[in-house]
């Protein structure tokens, strides 16, 4: 299998760190999604990454379905709990972590543009996104038992792979401060070998025509 990623992106991040996690050897390739000839735009006709090339000549697209694919191959840990609530549950949480890194793509985005053509509401209106599902998350962490435990889950990945990619990208966003217990869990889980292997690396981002 070959996995095309950008070295930024959460999104990949999160299928990185559970084909590390499971010790399974796949080729990655790295793109970037924000250049006019990207090879995002070839294998994945949203140009988005990451994309999962398997031996067959099959291609997978969005992290979410790669994640489910992944789980098929039955190659322990396991990433989403077998009792469907619980299971449910870890998605429920996944899908916020994706939705604060699109909120932060869009931020990103609108801020590469001509200072003339920026628009103040709109990087507002997703900064507003970013605090609230922080906020979630945090709440989450605190109460729901499916998420911050010893066992790993996609949970786990998918916000720890967020609270990095906030460091990475909004550094004026101090959300360690307003929430301890989240700055313990990202300082925690950047500490496991699949983490480490994966940290984001900044790459150029502007608006593709």
């Amino acid at each position: 299998m070959k996995l095309l990623i950008a070295t930024p992106s959460p999104y990949a991040r999160k299928i990185r760190i559970m084909l590390h996690e499971k010790g399974l050897d796949v080729e990655e390739i790295v793109d970037n999604p924000w250049t006019e000839n990207a090879a995002a735009r070839q294998a994945n006709p949203l140009g988005q990454v990451p994309v999962l090339w398997l031996d067959d000549g099959s291609v997978l697209y969005d992290s979410r379905v790669i994640a489910e694919y992944v789980e098929t191959l039955n190659v322990a840990p396991r990433f989403f709990p077998e009792e469907p609530a619980a299971r449910i549950a870890v998605k429920q949480i996944e899908a916020l972590a994706d939705g604060i890194c699109d909120a932060v793509v869009l931020i990103v985005l609108e801020r590469a543009r001509a200072t003339e053509l920026q628009s103040a509401d709109w990087i507002a209106r997703q900064q507003r996104k970013v605090e609230r599902g922080t906020a979630e998350l945090h709440r989450l962490l605190t109460t729901d038992s499916q998420f911050g435990n010893a066992q790993i889950t996609l949970a786990d990945v998918a916000a720890g792979a967020t609270l990095a990619y906030l460091d990475l990208r909004l550094p004026d966003f101090d959300w360690r401060s307003g929430y301890p217990a989240l700055s313990e869990f990202s300082d925690r889980v950047e500490t496991r070998p699949s983490f480490c292997r994966s940290r984001p690396i900044s790459q150029t981002i502007s608006p593709m025509r």
